[in-house]
């Protein structure tokens, strides 16, 4: 467990918070965040791909992912078939771990290396596709990380981030987690319920570990804003898109709910419903989408390429 000396000793140094909060992380991230290899993952990640970049030009011969955690967004679009030899970075040593034994396990063609997002650690126009989800707002410096991406990306490649938080989508979701997590550890207490309340120390530590992922979450973003850093890298053909509003305000307190529970509490028929309620109100919010400003929605996606090819 991580203690309360290192939580504090890392708010001055965000790479290093970020390699503590993900190493600690690695061997129950999947379970935290109900990640998976099956077809529910594999469609997702297709999807938020698509909506991105749309489905040509696949598969990419290589692609490469930044902050790839245990590997959900990089593993599940090359068994989605968008691309067809892969590379897994992290600045966590522990999460490329992970990241490689997911992929074994599934039988893709994958490597793995411990890397500064800032810094990447392969030569120049050595790749097709770059990918990232839930990256963006780690890194200290994007507009650096941008211009990495274009340098290993080849003439015409592409870049596609996704999954990282809006200004406006970042600001509800924060309180949605803090009031679910204040209100689901309080009603445990009651007499009658204690089944439903995790041991303390499990309490703790996920207190720890949301005090110290507020240390490594280092951006919000505005859409246009990011495409612009995008822009100034050198990226062409750069834009964005935002998903998720109703879907997000179901998301993060089914989340945090989860969290704050015993997991054998929470059976087949809890995820059928968390599962069906997030497509059901992601549908909704596409619909949305076509009437609402485009801030408003949680997440925002940002794809490009680099010029030539």
């Amino acid at each position: 467990m991580t203690t309360f000396e290192e939580v504090e000793a890392a708010r001055s140094d965000p790479k290093r918070a970020n390699v503590l909060y993900h190493d600690w992380e690695a061997e129950t991230y999947d379970d935290k965040w109900s990640i998976s290899y099956d077809r529910r993952c594999v469609d997702y990640a297709r999807g938020r791909f698509a909506l991105a970049a749309g489905e040509t030009g696949w598969p990419y011969p290589t692609a490469l992912e930044l902050g790839s955690g245990t590997g959900f967004f990089l593993l599940n679009l090359m068994q989605a078939g968008v691309a067809t030899r892969g590379v897994v970075t992290d600045i966590s040593p522990r999460m490329v771990e992970v990241a490689c034994r997911n992929a074994e396990r599934l039988g893709l063609d994958v490597e793995g290396r411990v890397a500064d997002a800032e810094t990447i650690p392969y030569p120049d126009e050595s790749v097709d596709l770059v990918v990232g989800h839930a990256v963006l707002h780690h890194i200290p410096d994007v507009g650096k990380a941008f211009e990495e991406v274009l340098r290993v990306l080849r003439p015409g490649g592409r870049f596609v981030f996704a999954g990282d938080p809006t200004r406006i989508g970042d600001f509800y979701a924060r309180r949605l987690g803090r009031l679910t997590w204040w209100a689901t550890t309080t009603v445990t207490r009651l007499p009658g319920l204690s089944g439903w309340r995790r041991p303390q120390v499990e309490l703790d530590e996920s207190s720890a570990a949301a005090a110290l992922e507020a240390v490594v979450d280092l951006h919000t973003f505005v859409p246009g804003e990011l495409a612009a850093l995008a822009e100034r890298a050198g990226a062409v053909d750069v834009r964005t898109e935002t998903e998720e509003l109703t879907a997000a305000f179901l998301g993060w307190p089914v989340r945090t709910f989860e969290a704050a529970v015993p997991p054998e509490r929470l059976g087949f028929g809890w995820a059928n419903f968390a599962m069906r309620g997030w497509q059901v109100l992601s549908r909704l919010d596409r619909e949305l989408a076509r009437v609402l400003p485009a801030d408003v929605f949680y997440n925002v996606l940002v794809t490009g390429r680099k010029c030539g090819g």
